[in-house]
């Protein structure tokens, strides 16, 4: 009885030499890959596992998950990501795991878009922390404020395209806001104010605002410092003029892996005017200034600003001086995601000093639902 089963081809010996020069090379590559993992492991000292691993996050996989990332930065693996993340954006227009490309020239951060586990523990938790925070300050004089800027594909949800974010998120920061106002804790929440501004109020290939979405943010605080009784202070007026527009890099493009690529090869880069804050003379009140300086500390800012990048982003610290009519302390820090501007304020010397009289925090949407592991605490 003969078999229905094709018979299987012979190789030619094109092939068959072919097939073992390509197993030559995997197998050469994959050599070349571990030696170079072992050096980083052994010759900086990669730690296994994470001082503050707990025991959830081992069962979800996290210390694998850590080990592997920090191996990804040895100089093989690393060369061979950035070659494959070119080869897929160039040929898919696809810009991996962190990105994601809404309609044409828009792109997004992925980070926006998930749902974290124990999404409303890690909310609660950070509630009661800003909560705990406004106690503390309170107890010292200070005011708090906090201001919650939306995330970038809630507010430009038309550059979307095929794109679709989670239901779940709808409510996520109108709610937390809402619960902080509740408890006796000043909080904005800034979608309302940059929904009037739309699509325009964020950088296309960039996570943050524009400068007309940090203007418009900044404005809005203003407001809200007024409402309640408080006076910026010292007291100066800041004008702004526009520079000549310069492309501005993307941190989405460095995200995607591809900002090592000619510019040309890039996502469409877009070019911004940004503003140059100057303070208007006043040969007067300049005379009085100095005369402060002389006696003591009246003529520091009692605005301190914490926050994220957004913060140092788009001129937003200008905007918010132009707004207040007061010079501001900046102590806003890069990735510091909920806790990290935070933790850097209060544990500086300065902050014990020469306290504030009002303290604005401000947080991305993003990270109101991601675990509370970077504990706040007061000097």
């Amino acid at each position: 009885m003969s078999s229905s089963s094709p018979q299987p081809v012979v190789p030619s010996e094109f092939t068959a030499r072919v097939s073992k020069f390509g197993g030559v090379v995997f197998a050469g590559f994959l050599a070349v890959s571990f030696a170079s993992s072992l050096w980083l492991l052994f010759s900086t000292k990669v730690p296994m596992l994470a001082p503050d691993l707990t025991p959830d996050e081992v069962l979800h996989g996290e210390v694998t998950h850590r080990l592997a990332k920090q191996l990804s930065a040895a100089a093989v693996p690393q060369t061979a990501a950035d070659l494959e993340r070119a080869a897929s954006w160039l040929a898919l227009h696809d810009t991996g795991d962190r990105v994601r490309p809404g309609c044409v020239g828009w792109l997004f951060l992925t980070d926006e878009m998930r749902i974290n586990r124990h999404a409303q523990v890690n909310a609660q938790a950070k509630a009661a922390a800003v909560r705990d925070i406004q106690q503390q300050l309170a107890g010292r004089g200070i005011r708090l404020l906090v201001v919650v800027v939306p995330d970038k594909s809630r507010i430009a949800s038309a550059q979307l395209c095929d794109l679709r974010r989670p239901v779940q998120l709808q409510h996520r920061a109108e709610a937390w806001v809402e619960g902080l106002n509740k408890a006796g804790v000043s909080a904005v929440d800034l979608a309302p104010v940059l929904h009037s501004v739309g699509s325009d109020a964020y950088l296309r290939t960039d996570t943050h605002w524009s400068e007309a979405g940090a203007s418009a943010a900044a404005k809005a605080i203003a407001v809200q410092v007024q409402a309640m009784g408080i006076s910026a202070t010292p007291h100066k007026a800041y004008e702004a003029a526009l520079q000549d527009p310069a492309r501005r890099p993307g941190d989405l493009v460095r995200l995607a892996g591809l900002e090592w690529l000619p510019v040309g090869l890039q996502p469409a880069a877009e070019s911004v005017a940004a503003s140059r804050f100057s303070e208007k003379t006043d040969t007067s009140q300049s005379d009085a200034d100095n005369l402060d300086d002389l006696f003591g500390d009246d003529n520091l800012p009692n605005v301190a600003l914490i926050g994220t990048s957004f913060s140092r982003n788009s001129n937003f610290a200008g905007f918010v001086q132009q707004a207040l009519g007061a010079p501001i302390g900046d102590f806003s820090k890069d990735g510091g995601e909920f806790s990290g501007g935070a933790n850097g304020y209060f544990s500086n010397p300065a902050f014990k000093q020469t306290p504030p009289k009002l303290v604005i925090w401000e947080i991305p949407e993003r990270d109101l639902q991601t675990p509370y592991n970077d504990m706040i605490r007061l000097l």
